[in-house]
């Protein structure tokens, strides 16, 4: 058999358009084939029919804009060779009868040599709607350039002598008639927008709109692949991807941008859903132990002991995940709650219930600090039933001996509940039985850490993922559908809401001495406070020190500085004072957090390190320092720790910046609500949704090039759908080849392996 033909879309760019314009392309934007290009979507539309507003532009930015020549005029220079070519433009309409036409191809001249038939109003603009350009050397400008034209000029946006101005920038002139050919193949100049792509200094956008123009007229669009099905398209009344790529690089008026990006998201979002649909059917097809409920089991004494009644959200979700595990099918369950709302109670009960079946149950804790926690309250909590359960907790700090023989109790399956950081992911632990994997605050592992213990055999085990703020990834999943979502939305009885309030120094820079005297009042009514700071000390600054958020240049605030500080404040004289930070070791740690349990600290400066499982019934007062340096997760984690033992709390998100600095719409958010999952979807909208298929977890360079997870929700539900039932009629998608090769490039083993491990 001979070799398959190359499609379009994977055509070099070479064999298409000029050499060097094909080698500017790849260097300037790198885009090598015909598809790489056609993806390259423009990322506005300006309106011929309207110019730019000057009022609109800032210094410094790089901008696309389209204005009417009012005069220009060349002069020599003075101090050096050549001419200057000063252009003086507008971004008031011309007259009744000027018409701004279409865009020319080439490389800074007029179309056709054809000039634009507007002509220069007797009156003058106001001062404000004028902006001179100048161009060195200008002979050409000169030449190409006439009053009453519309021209776009691309550059970016300087001073000079106190006006913001364009200096030598690109030019594209934009006349009243299309190119040569027939009446009726062309846009209508008067309506059709015009593309503004995402473009360098040096490769402009009409340059790109160029080639892509030489592109589509060249290419057979139609013998390109099309992942959407044809039934599928007409159903949702979809563009063809020719019409698709024809309307959203040439379209004819301001709706077919529109539609066809409704294509596009269709199309990503039924690609996407298909890979997930097809790793579903997989993990339905996979088999491992069930754990059902036993009666007169561990569990069932436990929930006899407890000492205060379940809230129904508890019941209900541990109802959800009992019924999980009781099946062959592994469970994959994503358990949302506030801070304080119960989860590691619903955790225990679940772990108990494998224990009561014969197996074991893992909890992944961030760090050790958390590990030691969740360790000593599920002892407290189970009292003399952690003897039959058997609980050991391995950490990177736990002792030769300790770990020794908590290695001998994991391997023997003595031990019915273990608890650990990273250490249990080591290649020396292995579990006799493991059949439930908790992974608390999972945004803090990798995706592959997260699914890399497995029950004996790399049988998968039963999975359960538990955050106070899902990351964005998570939300991105959530609406993906990849992760069954339990949610607990009720605090138990003895929680108390928590207040938070922005402070801004800026603003009011008295109430930094107010701070402190707050936080004696507290000491003063036999209460404990935290002081977070981003960093250690005064010259090293923590990963977490900006939270995923620019951060301005003034010093941070740190625990040895601010520790110092505190201790020569009069105002907290006689107060103990104690810090907390990740340098410490674990022995350290424990000490402190020994000490300040046992009410012997009184006020705690520590790191970010107590964002999560510490608990401090007696702190009811929380002073966090460069509030602003902190994501909406890391806030919101923070505050969880005071308010837990029937006191009222109070949380204070300090910040050097004033009201009108780039966080405060971040903080005023977080003070405003305590529901995580509005503040995930805030978080979401700034920080995007990190790699869907992927590792990634910060967000920053989202792997959904068209779709939002926020704003396209029913798109994405519609292609679930679609996928589902297209993969359950058709697993191998023999009837959907287009689709089939898309859904294996974007879901190559590297970035989906994951998914298996469910």
């Amino acid at each position: 058999m001979g070799e398959k033909p190359e499609l379009p879309e994977e055509r070099s760019l070479r064999s298409v358009l000029h050499p060097k314009t094909a080698e500017a392309i790849a260097r300037h934007l790198e885009l090598e084939t015909v598809g790489q290009l056609l993806e390259y979507f423009p990322r506005r539309y300006l309106p011929r029919g309207e110019l730019t507003r000057f009022a609109d532009l800032t210094l410094g930015q790089d901008v696309s804009i389209i204005s009417r020549i009012l005069s220009v005029s060349t002069r020599r220079l003075h101090t050096r060779r050549g001419s200057i070519a000063e252009v003086t433009v507008t971004d008031q309409l011309a007259p009744e009868g000027t018409q701004a036409g279409r865009v020319d191809g080439g490389f800074g001249g007029r179309l056709d040599g054809l000039a634009a038939s507007g002509m220069v109003p007797s009156d003058s603009p106001a001062p404000g709607n004028v902006m001179t350009l100048s161009f060195f050397n200008a002979w050409t400008a000169s030449k190409d350039l006439a009053a009453g034209d519309h021209v776009m000029f691309s550059g970016m946006v300087n001073e000079f002598r106190g006006q913001l101005t364009l200096t030598n920038p690109h030019y594209a002139v934009l006349t009243d008639t299309g190119q040569a050919g027939a009446p009726g193949d062309e846009p209508d100049p008067s309506v059709a927008p015009l593309p503004v792509y995402p473009a360098t200094a040096k490769y402009t956008t009409d340059r790109i709109a160029a080639s892509v123009a030489v592109v589509l007229d060249t290419v057979d669009l139609r013998q390109c692949t099309d992942p959407v099905p044809e039934d599928l398209r007409t159903r949702h009344r979809l563009m063809t991807a020719p019409q698709a790529y024809e309307a959203i690089h040439r379209p004819r008026d301001e709706e077919e941008p529109h539609k066809a990006l409704r294509y596009f998201r269709y199309r990503e979002a039924l690609v996407l859903q298909t890979v997930l649909a097809r790793r579903a059917a997989v993990l339905d097809a996979q088999r491992t132990s069930p754990y059902p409920a036993r009666p007169g089991g561990v569990r069932e004494v436990f929930d006899t002991n407890l000492p205060f009644r379940l809230t129904d959200g508890q019941r209900r979700v541990g109802e959800e995940i009992a019924a999980d595990i009781s099946r062959e099918s592994p469970m994959n369950r994503l358990l949302q709650g506030d801070v304080g709302s119960g989860k590691t109670l619903v955790a225990l009960r679940a772990m108990l219930q494998v224990v009561d079946a014969g197996g074991q149950s893992a909890m992944l804790a961030p760090t050790e600090v958390l590990a030691t926690q969740h360790f000593r309250s599920i002892l407290d909590t189970l009292g003399p039933l952690a003897e039959d359960v058997g609980v050991v907790v391995l950490t990177s700090s736990t002792s030769a001996g300790a770990k020794r023989q908590a290695l001998l109790d994991i391997a023997s399956g003595a031990a019915g509940i273990v608890i650990g950081t990273h250490a249990l992911l080591g290649d020396n632990v292995s579990f006799a039985s493991l059949g439930l994997v908790v992974v608390d605050e999972q945004h803090r592992f990798g995706v592959r850490q997260r699914h890399s213990l497995a029950g004996s055999d790399g049988e998968p085990v039963h999975r359960l993922v538990m955050t106070a703020t899902p990351i964005p990834r998570s939300v991105a999943m959530t609406v993906f559908g990849d992760l069954a979502v339990s949610v607990l939305d009720e605090l138990p009885a003895g929680r108390q809401e928590v207040s938070t309030h922005v402070v801004s120094l800026a603003d009011h820079p008295a109430w930094e001495g107010r701070l402190w005297q707050r936080a004696r009042e507290e000491v003063d009514a036999g209460r404990q406070v935290f002081v977070v700071v981003p960093t250690i000390g005064d010259d090293a600054p923590t990963s977490a020190a900006t939270g995923g958020y620019d951060a301005p240049d003034s010093p941070l605030q740190s625990v040895e500085g601010l520790n110092r500080k505190l201790a020569s404040l009069p105002a907290l004289a006689g107060t103990r004072l104690a810090t907390l930070h990740g340098r410490m070791d674990g022995a350290e740690k424990a000490e402190v957090m020994n000490r300040m349990a046992a009410g012997k600290v009184d006020i705690l400066v520590a790191t970010t390190v107590i964002e999560v499982g510490v608990d401090i019934p007696n702190a009811s007062l929380m002073i966090i320092m460069d509030a602003d340096r902190l994501g909406i997760s890391t806030l919101h984690q923070l505050r969880g720790r005071i308010g837990r033992g029937g006191l009222e709390g109070t949380c204070l998100l300090v910040t050097e910046q004033n009201s009108d600095g780039p966080s405060m719409p971040r903080l005023q958010a977080v003070a405003s609500t305590r529901n995580g999952f509005e503040l995930s979807t805030l978080d979401l909208e700034q920080r995007r949704e990190g790699d869907i298929l992927g590792d990634s977890q910060s967000g920053h360079r989202s792997a959904l090039k068209n779709l939002s997870v926020l704003r396209h929700a029913k798109i994405i539900e519609q292609a679930r759908s679609d996928a589902r039932a297209l993969v359950e009629r058709d697993p191998d998608l023999i009837e959907a080849p287009d689709l089939l090769r898309a859904v294996r490039e974007a879901g190559d083993q590297a970035n989906t392996e994951y998914l298996y491990r469910g």
